[in-house]
């Protein structure tokens, strides 16, 4: 990569407290890369152990939402979002966990006219409520999910993941952090 992961500070694994560096490793193995993310918080690690705490608690449990469910919403909260860094990166693991090489494109530049079901539908019209205008929400807008076949655990999903993921856009944005250019080409062919 010719251009810099962040306009902030971006340490070397062994400047990195131990736990932290130990976890980068790990995802290194798993995916043959470092995400920049990873590397561009970890100058700060209180907010790097409290980010990814969080990120793991909504995107890894088991149980409700589907693992493409919850990767299509990033991605359509992103794209609205103009995060090029979620978009790519999430875009990625969206394309993997739905197995389809479409979708993520699909959703991020205009998730209405994407391949949808009417459950996928009502999930980001939600998502997208909260990521833009959470102050307008009301019992109708529940109410739709739950018509949708969606549990109270799983409204309760969709609106953190959109939450979180619009804090990590503004984050990403102001930070200027790249997304890496081996994501581009993952879960294409």
């Amino acid at each position: 990569m010719t251009h810099p992961i962040s306009r902030f500070p971006v340490p070397s694994l062994d400047e990195m407290p131990e736990d932290i560096a130990q976890r980068i490793r790990k995802v290194a193995e798993k995916s043959g890369f470092v995400p920049n993310i990873f590397l561009a918080l970890a100058h700060r690690p209180t907010e790097f152990r409290a980010f990814f705490t969080y990120h793991d608690a909504l995107m890894e449990r088991e149980g409700g939402l589907s693992k493409a469910e919850r990767e299509m919403i990033v991605v359509a909260t992103s794209g609205l979002n103009q995060c090029q860094y979620c978009v790519v990166a999430h875009g990625a693991i969206l394309r993997i966990r739905a197995k389809n090489a479409l979708i993520a494109d699909q959703v991020a530049v205009n998730w209405r006219k994407a391949d949808l079901t009417a459950r996928e539908r009502a999930m980001l019209t939600y998502a997208e409520q909260v990521a833009l205008t959470a102050q307008h929400i009301e019992p109708k807008d529940h109410a739709a999910l739950t018509e949708a076949g969606f549990s109270q655990d799983e409204i309760w999903d969709i609106g953190a993941i959109a939450a979180f993921f619009g804090m990590s856009n503004r984050l990403v944005n102001a930070g200027d952090i790249r997304p890496n250019d081996e994501f581009y080409m993952l879960g294409r062919s």
